[in-house]
């Protein structure tokens, strides 16, 4: 298990989450430029380190077992 590179995806994974709720918020209070595509990339990101995250994760729990 690589260990360093898990924290990697989870610290990417908290940067990801702290940029969608500044651009959630920047569109709660009516920026105009806010809707354009950011938010379904980071999401889609996100998604993407999730998924990974969770087979590593599930790696390591089947070799712990």
């Amino acid at each position: 298990m690589n260990y360093v590179y898990l924290k990697r995806l989870y610290a990417k994974r908290a940067e990801l989450e702290a940029k969608l709720e500044l651009h959630d918020a920047r569109y709660c209070f009516g920026e105009e430029e806010v809707d354009d595509g950011t938010d379904s990339d980071l999401r889609q990101r996100l998604s993407e380190i999730a998924d990974e995250i969770a087979a590593l994760e599930s790696g390591r729990a089947a070799k712990a077992s």
